[in-house]
C-alpha cells in the first residue's frame, strides 16, 4: 500500500467526510479510481485496435520500414 497526496475542492471533501466513514474512504476512492482507469485503458485499447485495423495506415507505415536501421552502426569495431 502506498499513500498519495492530492488536492480536492473543499466542498467535495466536506461531502465526503459527511457521507463516507473514515475507514472506508480509501476503499471508495480506490474503487472509483479503478473504474476510471479501466474506462480509459479500454478506450486506449480500442483506439489501438482501430489503428491496427487501418489498412491505409498499415500500407503507409510499410514505406517507413526502410528507415528502421537509420543511424545505427552495426560495426562492432
Amino acid at each position: 500500500m502506498q499513500k498519495v497526496l492530492f488536492s480536492l475542492p473543499r466542498d467535495l471533501v466536506a461531502r465526503m467526510r459527511a457521507s463516507i466513514p473514515p475507514k472506508q474512504r480509501s476503499q471508495v476512492i480506490d474503487g472509483l479510481l479503478e473504474q476510471e482507469l479501466e474506462k480509459r485503458e479500454q478506450a486506449l485499447y480500442q483506439c489501438a485496435l482501430e489503428v491496427e485495423a487501418d489498412d491505409a495506415l498499415g500500407e503507409e507505415m510499410k514505406d517507413w520500414d526502410i528507415t528502421v536501421g537509420d543511424g545505427l552502426n552495426h560495426d562492432s569495431g
